[in-house]
This record gives C-alpha cells, structure tokens and sequence, in this order.
C-alpha cells in the first residue's frame, strides 16, 4: 500500500487491494477509503493531512449507524443487566472493541500512506479519551465494570514492594 513514488504520497484512494493482501491489510485499506470518502463529504471537503480530532469523532459516530450492539440507555429497565430478559427500544450501536480496531487500523493507515507519526490525529489524547468513554458507558449499560488494574512497583533494592 505505501508506495515509493513521493507523487503517490498523502494520496487517499488507494487502488484495489491485490488479492495476495492479508484480511487485516485489506480491512484496512477498505477503512483508509471510507474514511477518506467521509472526509470529502464534508463541507467544505477536508483533505486527510488537514483532519482533526472532531473529524475522526464526527466519522466513529457516524459508524453506529452500522452498529449491531444494543447499548442500553440510563432510563432503560433493561439497564446494567449482563443478560436482559426481553427487547427494549435501546439504540444499537458500534461495539467499542469494533471502534478501538478501527482506530487502529487507519493510525496505521495514516503513517503507511505518508503521514508523519508525531502528527497523526489518531493518536491524539482526545481520541483515545472518547474510546475510553465508550467503553466505560457501554460495559455500564451491560453492567460490566471494568477495574483498573493493579500494578506493582518495586521500590529500592526490591526488598519492598509497593501496589499501587
């Protein structure tokens, strides 16, 4: 996918995967178009190597269009169960593991089409604290908490320990 001809840099279609291409590549080449199709979408087109935090959010939001996860919202009796008795009228949406991979897949789309790693919107903090949330919200709405985990520091010598 990344090419050697610096004209091809920053391009943002990239042409029909070669049928040797692995399924994680050719995901992520799918993911690298769409996404850069959304971004013309917008009014006026934005460029990829002109993308911001709020574009890349505007985009994963856009994808639970196509989510198959029902997320209960806070009124719902169906709230915090990990295994609801019945239907409800919740929202489907996308699974946050669905949008971490996602992420994933166009950061490393980014750099491999020409992006700089240091700028690549990706990234950013602002990203990684939506994932964060999202999945805080929807482990919530299953009644799922997920517990940071301990971490064990060793102080000095390692004669003591410490967790924190």
């Amino acid at each position: 996918m990344t090419s050697t001809n610096t004209r091809n840099k920053g391009k943002c279609i990239v042409e029909g995967p070669p049928p040797t291409l692995s399924r994680y590549e050719s995901q992520k080449s799918r993911d690298w178009n769409t996404f850069c199709q959304y971004l013309m979408t917008k009014m006026p087109p934005v460029h990829v190597w002109e993308c911001e935090s709020n574009h890349i959010l505007d985009f994963l939001q856009s994808r639970d269009q196509f989510g198959k996860t029902k997320v209960h919202i806070q009124g719902c009796v169906f709230f915090g169960q990990k295994e609801p008795p019945g239907e409800c009228n919740c929202p489907l949406k996308q699974a946050w593991g669905s949008l971490d991979a996602l992420i994933g897949r166009l950061r490393a789309a980014y750099e491999e089409n020409g992006g700089l790693t240091e700028k690549n919107p990706f990234a950013r903090g602002g990203i990684r604290i939506f994932l964060r949330e999202v999945r805080g919200s929807q482990a919530k709405a299953r009644g799922v908490l997920y517990k940071k985990k301990k971490r064990l520091v060793v102080v000095g010598t390692g004669t003591s320990t410490t967790w924190t």
